[in-house]
């Protein structure tokens, strides 16, 4: 008989498989200390929290029995990851309960935004009678412009062409088969805001979609298009959409989330007129705080059954003399990954990586995890991809993942990984291994040797190779007081096509880029952040 646990305000309703369970009893004892949790831990195998509970490493030491820890919501910020790998415990939340909920408040801010709703209501209720200053549009033959179509994404477009919306889409996994299957388009970013009526965002913020609309995508934009962001603050330039709405190119905008929350009292998004606000309020209903409930009593029963499981966020278990033998490639693997994510063109169909030498000898699944987390990790965020999860949400966008083993080392090297990452553009490769007094070391991207120390922030050149290139090229990034720290250069034959992967002390930005690559010979220019 399994014993759980639950110490915040989850519904009965929510965890009624746990309490219909058979092999199950659950006991509720909320509003514990730490030190009353650690009392009573160690009777239980799960523990099922929310936010309000914190799961300290204490705790999780106490709990002797303990094999899972599910919380009912996506942050797991109140519990020690750490400790919880440490001790075996698989920790699960629920990604998924609140799909619907947050689809239809952005459908809702969409309408709202469409026709003045909140403004109407506040006019009125002050006691004035205005129907003049509040013509709004219809949906109906408008173009919505949905960037990111992962779940939450798939599901607005899906309502937005009941309403008889032309829906164009942009994800970097979104292939022109799954567009078609969805029933929408394909589209650039750029594209996104030349065309669309309303845009729509629902991608996770990393370094790649901050401020992803700002002044040069506003400035393409036609004039009285609107803008829904029920996704992540920081997604748009808060200040550059002021401006266009100001300066008459956006109508309307409605927001759900802010780069800094709560806002400040004086931020101006909440006396604009023409900007609709709530507070964070996407996953906010009754039916998503069930759902994650029910989300993950499922996962944590299938943990104290032994049967598969998904969305845990830690480790798995890897036996340890496996895990000391492959734990120096973690850090490889990632980076090699990102590497790939970062210099790739198009929508990734598939990624591929071979062990060669001692590597192929041993159960190297820990390690294709940590490459897949690496290259999912720059289109959806560290917050939102580990190793637990990343072949799951690959499988999720279509990213087909496949590996092989060869145990005769290629390259002289004595362990080596390949790994290679198609699109619907091109095919880019690179391979990393670890030397002896050196640590981790890419030393070939695509037919080039190299040796390159993954850290820090890169810039990789191809390029003809002539006389004078590498020259030309330091005194335009020293002119724009970019010290170049490293600086590697492959080619396979005099005067034939050739690489550079520069270590400098600051990233270029695309001003420097854009200089780059108009110097002559050059072929691309890509910066890589590591």
């Amino acid at each position: 008989m399994f014993k759980v646990l639950v110490t915040d305000p989850i519904s009965d309703m929510g965890i009624q498989q746990l309490h219909d369970a058979a092999d199950v009893t659950v006991d509720k004892k909320t509003g514990l200390s730490e030190e009353e949790l650690v009392a009573v831990i160690g009777d239980y195998d799960a523990l099922l929290v929310r936010s309000q509970t914190k799961v300290t490493a204490a705790v999780i030491a106490a709990g002797k029995k303990l094999k899972a820890i599910g919380r009912a919501g996506v942050g797991v910020d109140n519990i020690d990851l750490e400790a919880a790998t440490r001790h075996g415990v698989v920790v699960i939340n629920a990604p998924d309960g609140n799909t619907i909920t947050t689809c239809e408040h952005a459908m809702a801010m969409m309408m709202a935004v469409a026709r003045h709703i909140p403004q109407a209501h506040k006019k009125l209720t002050s006691g004035e009678w205005d129907r003049k200053s509040f013509v709004g549009v219809e949906l109906r033959g408008k173009v919505l412009g949905v960037i990111g179509m992962g779940r939450i994404g798939s599901e607005v477009a899906k309502r937005a062409k009941a309403f008889g919306m032309d829906v164009i889409s942009y994800d970097p996994f979104l292939t022109e088969e799954r567009a078609e299957k969805l029933g929408v388009k394909l589209a650039t970013v750029d594209e996104i805001c030349q065309k669309s009526d309303f845009i729509t965002l629902h991608t996770p913020l990393t370094n790649e979609t901050r401020h992803m609309i700002g002044k040069k995508q506003f400035a393409l934009m036609k004039k009285g298009v609107r803008i829904i962001n029920c996704a992540r603050g920081g997604l748009v330039d808060e200040g550059a959409l002021v401006e266009a709405i100001d300066e008459g190119i956006v109508a309307g905008a409605a927001f759900d989330v802010f780069e800094k929350e709560p806002p400040a009292p004086d931020h101006p998004f909440l006396n604009h007129p023409k900007i609709i606000v709530t507070p964070h309020l996407g996953a906010s209903t009754v039916e998503a705080q069930e759902n994650v409930a029910i989300d993950v009593s499922e996962e944590v029963l299938h943990v104290l059954r032994g049967e598969p499981f998904k969305n845990a966020v830690n480790m798995p278990h890897v036996p340890a003399a496996v895990l000391n033998r492959l734990q120096p490639y973690f850090a490889l693997c990632d980076c090699m990954g990102r590497f790939l994510a970062q210099i790739a063109e198009g929508a990734v169909t598939e990624v591929n990586i071979s062990y060669s030498g001692e590597l192929a000898e041993v159960d190297t699944m820990i390690l294709t995890r940590h490459v897949v987390r690496g290259v999912l990790a720059h289109y959806l965020g560290d917050d939102q991809v580990n190793i637990i999860n990343s072949l799951h949400l690959a499988k999720q966008r279509d990213l087909n993942v496949t590996m092989n083993k060869a145990v005769t080392s290629g390259k002289g090297f004595t362990n080596l990984i390949t790994v290679s990452l198609k699109s619907k553009k091109e095919e880019r490769s690179i391979a990393g291994t670890l030397l002896n007094g050196y640590g981790p070391r890419i030393v070939q991207i695509d037919k080039y040797p190299v040796d390159v120390a993954p850290e820090g922030h890169l810039i990789l050149v191809a390029h003809t190779d002539k006389p004078g290139i590498i020259g030309r090229l330091g005194t335009l990034l020293g002119d724009n007081g970019i010290n170049i720290a490293t600086m590697q250069v492959g080619r396979q034959g005099v005067g034939g096509d050739a690489i550079m992967v520069l270590t400098v002390d600051k990233q270029a930005d695309r001003n420097v880029i854009d200089q780059l690559i108009r110097l002559p010979d050059m072929i691309s220019v890509k910066t890589v952040d590591l």
